[in-house]
């Protein structure tokens, strides 16, 4: 694999890192600003909308711009974000910071995961955008909670500056060794509309929207599960996190050689894997060991989709990758969103904990529809690499 590659999963790891560390974060932020938890919490909420509304608007601001330019201009963005949330002065400064922050992401992964698969032969472009990702899974497994100690430790604004240092490093690596592509083909606007309006196009989003859904339904909630039903302490929550890290690293590298071998149908085995683990621990949850065991096998198999989906869905808009991408990453923050929503209503609808693998289950098995539907397009259109 070329080096631009672990260039590119460093970029990846920072922002991942600065995505999901302030869950961890959350208390001190809280205490030092003087606002409550659920308004600290608003400032998760207002990254992942920043992603959704932004990626779009950012990948067409960039679109005529060479990629290698494209992902550097990003890349400042993040570390000016960055910097802001470290000096904030107030709530509504951080808040605006993160928004800042936020608008780089959609369109760095979605332009990342492009230029990824361009550094490689066709038959590896699966494995290369799963490298490119697996920054984002040790952000889970080594960023979070390295940054949420080091911010407890220092204060929470450490964390921001160590990760303006890491940005830093990013930016230099990939001005030093990201190829420049001379033969990118000049950007239309209205080709890379035009690229949307295919069927096909957005049951591929879909698929992704489904299956960030499933997957955050059940993750925005396994810490609480994991204590009241399977009645593991705090400390064991935070192992029990490694371990579901561990298994989203792992599912991320099988993942992109499986969408290497066959597109289509690694999605579709994966989403009923997805759906039968998230299923299961409806019954294995109660125990600490079968749990455990359930957990690691459906982190596995959520993120062994993720590769698989950003390639196909640039199979379907390959007029506009760079647009396409970027809104697949759109895609994922609204599933995000999403699964957490219908987690939070089967809770508040009396039905409790374990009721929340089941729904997670559910909006798996939307997702394999969804998958089915799109091969079924796929073959009518003639994309052999989608089927």
């Amino acid at each position: 694999m070329p080096a631009s590659l672990i260039v590119l999963a460093l970029s990846a790891f920072a922002i991942g890192t600065t995505e999901f560390v302030i869950m961890g974060l959350l208390p001190n932020v809280a205490a030092d600003l003087g606002v409550s938890i659920p308004s600290a919490g608003w400032l998760v909420t207002g990254y992942a909308l920043g992603v959704a509304v932004g990626a779009p608007f950012m990948a067409l601001a960039t679109a005529h711009w060479p990629r290698k330019r494209a992902l550097l201009a990003l890349m400042g963005i993040f570390i000016v974000g960055n910097l802001l949330c470290a000096v904030a002065s107030g709530y509504n400064m951080l808040m605006l910071a993160r928004v800042v922050t936020a608008l780089c992401h959609g369109a760095f992964f979605g332009i990342g995961a492009v230029v990824a698969a361009s550094l490689v032969p066709e038959n590896r472009r699966a494995s290369a955008v799963a490298l490119m990702f697996t920054g984002l899974t040790l952000a889970n497994v080594l960023g979070v909670p390295l940054g949420t100690a080091l911010g407890q430790a220092a204060g929470w604004r450490s964390t921001f500056w160590a990760v303006v240092a890491i940005g830093v490093v990013a930016l230099i690596g990939l001005w030093r060794v990201l190829p420049t592509d001379r033969n990118q083909p000049r950007a239309d606007l209205r080709r890379e509309l035009l690229a949307l309006r295919g069927l096909g196009f957005w049951l591929a989003l879909s698929m992704t929207v489904f299956f960030a859904a499933s997957m955050f339904a059940l993750f925005t909630y396994v810490a609480p599960l994991l204590q009241e039903v399977t009645g593991v302490s705090p400390r064991g929550v935070t192992g029990t996190l490694l371990l579901i890290g561990l298994g989203l690293t792992l599912g991320n590298f099988i993942g992109g050689r499986l969408a290497d071998w066959r597109l289509a149908t690694s999605l579709v085995g994966i989403f009923v894997a997805l759906a039968l683990t998230s299923a299961a621990l409806r019954w294995t949850g109660q125990a600490f060991l079968p749990a455990e065991i359930t957990l690691f096998l459906w982190a596995a198999a959520a993120f062994a989709a993720v590769p698989a989906l950003q390639i196909n869905v640039v199979t379907f808009g390959k007029d506009a990758p760079n647009l396409v991408s970027t809104l697949n990453i759109g895609a994922f923050n609204v599933g995000n969103a999403l699964g957490a929503w219908v987690g939070g209503l089967v809770i508040d609808h009396g039905l409790g904990l374990t009721a929340v693998p089941l729904a997670a289950s559910g909006l798996a098995l939307l997702a394999l529809i969804a998958t089915l539907l799109t091969a079924s397009q796929a073959r009518k259109s003639g994309l052999a690499t989608a089927s």
